[in-house]
């Protein structure tokens, strides 16, 4: 797990060397354990690529980056880790070649310039990198099915830059930096964010998850980035459940035994619900003699409390248990400091509750912990998923399920008489209606937003995602809004917090749900494997873990996961909000005296509970510490 960077200019300047040294400090949170920067001058420019390190697999200096391959014909610049770099030595040194070291990035190095983008699919793991082929003059840059790694990116001119965290982007620019006003926007009044390839930077983007991109370094053009994965959801007809159950704990338990290699110490992240309890229990069940220590924010006396279940686990397996509690105003001693580590602005105060976990990892000398994470996008844990199966089975014409569905599932029994109409024609009306009622919807403002900024000015902003097929997901719309989400639209936003928290503190966060043949079995399966009509979230998955996790567990409906009591941690800080809210007469788009009556009407109960206080505040304390307001 590290930090990268790179800079490719057809300029060369003795002075871009120390540029670049100074943008690698502000990521050396990311990789402690050492750093390099190789350079390259010829008669097309100069091209830098830093190099920050965590040490993870092979601590020796031979996993010391950038690293070279093929005689010094390419260089690599790699954050991440392939699981999966035993197999694919074996495989390589079959084929003729041979290893220096014992780390992942040299067999990373070897697939590239054996198979070329082709290996992408080969890799499990988690991994953004850029590798330089000298003889081609060209960089390739790349990033992993899910965006687990971050890669962040800036043209200017005969100027490509990129880095894993926006500070060290912002360190690699030379011209006055200019806010998204429409991202803010987005972010301010929907809470929209990490949803595209845009950024709260005019002209800052990232490289959306499971997509590559290469730039001619003779003339600075590079392709548009290019989609490498995107998953099949076409129906495996001929698996039944408790075979689908069975192959899936096969490959969960496979998954958790790769991401278990370490030369370090290493732990969990359990918050006690199925997923990250999953992820423990399958720990003991591979490893009985592995010390395992365990992390976990418990919010006593609160509604959002998990301990109960978190102690159930801890028995279960034995572990070594850390509790992390936060006071209220534990969060103005931190809160710059977390939002600075995040880069940009994001949705709620359960972030800190992460941030605080990490935080007692790294003081307790854990290095690497595994994660949950992932598991609500492929298994449709969230709320709203019972909607997309509804269409599936009205597509299907299906009237049994249907009314099974119906009983089942709360969400569906609205109150009497026009209420209840509401809600069906709000969730059971066809996909175009509810894509019009939405773009109205967006159209409207509140009161305190003054006018809606023009859109041309964030760049880009287009979807990440192919077209909709009509035909493929007819009868599938469940497992074909899983897809989307797990390709960017939902868990792209968990991801980022969960990595900048956790590179905060220098330790590396794990998430072994997420691979692509896991998430391809899945989205293969009949819909009611995933989301039974009969009111049972994850139900495959729940069935897998039977023997491995307590039943107490896998028998839980309610889920909170790592989430903290945010109506109280703000009404608690209530005087010091006025001072958070300092810049909000420099957002060209709200009015600030209106918005500052919605935050206390809001925080006083006035009005009923929601995150918009938390995300005005939270702008403005990124623009107060990350920006300087120039246009």
């Amino acid at each position: 797990m590290c930090g990268i960077i790179g800079y490719c200019s057809l300029i060369s300047s003795e002075h871009n060397y120390e540029k670049v040294s100074n943008a690698l400090r502000l990521i050396s949170h990311r990789g402690p354990n050492d750093s390099g920067i190789f350079s390259h001058t010829d008669i097309f420019g100069q091209i830098f690529l830093g190099h920050t390190r965590l040490s993870i697999i092979d601590l020796s200096p031979a996993g010391h980056q950038p690293m070279h391959f093929g005689e010094g014909r390419y260089t690599i610049v790699f954050n991440g880790e392939i699981y999966n770099y035993r197999e694919l030595r074996g495989e390589l040194e079959a084929l003729g070649l041979s290893f220096r070291s014992d780390s992942d990035t040299e067999v990373l190095l070897g697939a590239l310039a054996q198979w070329e983008l082709n290996a992408l699919p080969r890799f499990v793991g988690m991994f953004a990198f850029a590798l330089y082929d000298k003889t081609e003059r060209t960089l390739t840059l790349a990033r992993d099915a899910f965006g687990i790694k971050p890669l962040f990116y800036r043209q200017q001119g005969k100027t490509f830059t990129f880095a894993s965290e926006i500070p060290a982007l912002v360190g690699l620019s030379s011209t006055p930096l200019k806010l998204n006003q429409y991202e803010a926007w987005n972010y301010l009044q929907h809470g929209a964010y990490d949803q595209n390839s845009d950024t709260f930077y005019e002209g800052f983007r990232q490289l959306p998850p499971g997509h590559w991109m290469r730039i001619n370094l003779k003339n600075n053009e590079f392709t548009s980035p290019t989609r490498w994965w995107w998953p099949s959801i076409e129906e495996n007809k001929n698996i039944s459940f408790q075979d689908a159950a069975s192959h899936l704990r096969e490959l969960f338990l496979k998954s958790v035994r790769l991401h278990l290699r370490s030369d370090v110490p290493l732990g969990a992240a359990l918050s006690g619900g199925i997923d990250s309890s999953a992820v423990v229990c399958a720990m003991r069940y591979l490893e009985p003699e592995l010390p395992i220590h365990t992390f976990t924010y418990v919010a006593r006396g609160s509604a959002v409390d998990e301990e109960r279940w978190a102690d159930i686990v801890n028995q279960h397996v034995g572990a070594i248990a850390h509790k992390i509690q936060v006071k209220p105003c534990d969060l103005l001693g931190d809160m710059d400091d977390m939002i600075g580590c995040q880069g940009e602005p994001f949705g709620s105060t359960s972030i800190y509750a992460q941030y605080r976990v990490f935080r007692r990892v790294r003081e307790e000398g854990v290095v690497v912990t595994l994660d949950g994470q992932g598991s609500d996008e492929m298994l449709a844990g969230y709320g709203g998923y019972p909607i997309r199966l509804f269409e599936s089975l009205m597509e299907r014409n299906d009237a049994k399920a249907l009314e099974t569905l119906i009983k089942a599932w709360p969400e569906f029994k609205a109150p009497t008489g026009r209420a209840r109409w509401k809600e069906w024609l709000r969730k059971c009306s066809p996909a175009w209606l509810r894509t019009l009622r939405r773009k109205i919807l967006k159209k409207e403002k509140p009161a305190w937003v003054l006018f809606v900024p023009d859109k041309s000015g964030s760049g880009h902003n287009e979807s990440i995602f192919p077209k909709r097929d009509p035909q493929e997901g007819f009868g599938r719309r469940l497992v074909e809004e899983l897809r989307e989400n797990l390709a960017g639209r939902g868990l792209a936003a968990l991801l980022r917090h969960g990595d900048r928290n956790s590179m905060r503190f220098s330790v590396e966060s794990r998430v072994p749900f997420l691979t692509t043949e896991m998430a391809e079995f899945l989205l293969s399966l009949p819909e009611q494997y995933i989301l039974s009509t009969e009111g049972e979230t994850k139900s495959v998955f729940r069935a897998a873990m039977r023997g491995i996790v307590p039943d107490a567990i896998l028998d839980r409906r309610d889920k909170i996961g790592f989430e903290t009591p945010e109506r109280s941690i703000l009404q608690s800080n209530h005087e010091k909000i006025n001072e958070w809210l300092n810049n909000l007469d420099a957002i060209p788009f709200v009015d600030a005296g209106k918005c500052r009556l919605e935050i206390e009407e809001v925080l006083c109960g006035r009005k009923p509970f929601s995150f918009m206080p938390w995300r005005v505040i939270n702008y403005c304390r990124w623009v107060k510490i990350n920006t300087s307001l120039n246009s």
